[in-house]
């Protein structure tokens, strides 16, 4: 997660410093909050893409995590049932 809190961080400083650049240029209102606004969608739309990518890595994450786990359910599955058939085999030796 700390990965997410610096990219945030990180466009966050780019944003201030757009919308400054901007507000401190010589131009019109109309002209200002016009790019104001673009600006605005532009960083709007960067960040919806770095948390749909963050989304996708946590969801192959969660996959990868679920099949190791099946894969030790299954291991275990099957060493138990093993102790079963040598415990019976054992009891029948007896």
């Amino acid at each position: 997660m700390s990965t997410g809190k610096i990219v945030l961080g990180v466009v966050a400083g780019l944003a201030a410093g757009a919308a400054l650049g901007i507000l401190f240029a010589p131009d019109k209102g109309v002209n200002t909050r016009r790019k104001i606004s673009q600006k605005g969608e532009d960083l709007m739309g960067e960040m919806k893409d770095k948390f749909e990518d963050l989304m996708h890595a946590a969801k192959d994450k969660y996959a990868e995590a679920k099949n190791e786990a099946n894969d030790m359910m299954e291991k275990n599955k099957n060493k138990v049932q093993d102790f079963k058939q040598d415990f019976k085999k054992d009891l029948k030796t007896t």
